[in-house]
């Protein structure tokens, strides 16, 4: 059953001036899609219009009635008025959690992801990668349908990648879905089920890695190959 539908025609930051063009795919549940391109590609512009960001837009963005979403960003973003507890009680308070079942599902993601002896201190004090593992237990708690992640993986060292991969792969487990951009094309291609290859703007490939290297000429490519041919193409159009 389809989660979201994105059905993106052009969207920009000025009115008549749009960056990405003819964004079209839809996420079930339990899917993980890897949004794959180079900088400056129209990744952040997609993310940006389907979280109805963006004004000047042509097309739709369709959200399953009665879906939660949680966005995190590349930056992580915080109050610096607020510890990291204080940050999951604000966000309980927002999403109407049972007290009893949030603070045990917090106790649990802090001891996993080890954070749970600075629960208490100000976020702005962490370092980047505590920050980032900080940001993902903020979107866990509350159970959202749909995780849109951008660049998850910047700032955490091996460990926390682990920590957050076997994560994910819970949420996907009990059904939600998961839209994410992406640099780390090898940890992609193990984890992802289909990808959306974006390359000036425009969707350029989509689908499994095999219906990807179809799409691309290449049988036994890998997702890096798959990329690396699709902008080398683009670039001689």
């Amino acid at each position: 059953m389809n989660l979201l539908n994105v059905e993106i025609a052009s969207a920009g930051y000025e009115n008549e001036k749009p960056i990405i063009h003819n964004i079209r795919f839809d996420l079930q549940e339990g899917e993980l899609i890897g949004l794959i391109g180079p900088n400056g590609a129209g990744k952040s512009t997609t993310i940006k219009t389907i979280l109805g960001l963006l004004e000047h837009k042509k097309g739709a963005v369709e959200f399953k009635q009665g879906v939660k979403y949680s966005y995190i960003p590349e930056r992580p973003v915080f109050y610096d008025e607020l510890t990291l507890w204080e940050h999951l009680d604000f966000t309980a308070a927002v999403e109407g959690l049972p007290q009893s079942l949030y603070k045990k599902k917090a106790e649990e993601l802090l001891k996993e992801y080890h954070l749970s002896d600075h629960a208490h201190k100000f976020p702005g004090t962490y370092s980047k990668g505590m920050q980032q593992k900080a940001m993902l237990i903020l979107a866990m708690i509350a159970n959202p349908d749909i995780y849109i992640i951008d660049e998850p993986f910047i700032g955490l060292d091996p460990n926390a990648m682990k920590l957050f991969l076997e994560s994910i792969d819970r949420e996907r487990q009990r059904g939600a879905g998961i839209l994410m951009s992406t640099h780390v094309l090898d940890t992609a291609e193990k984890v992802c089920s289909r990808f959306l290859i974006v390359h000036e703007g425009q969707l350029k490939a989509a689908g499994t890695l095999a219906e990807i290297r179809e799409q691309c000429g290449l049988l036994d490519g890998s997702l890096y190959d798959c990329f690396h041919s699709i902008a080398e193409g683009a670039s001689h159009e």
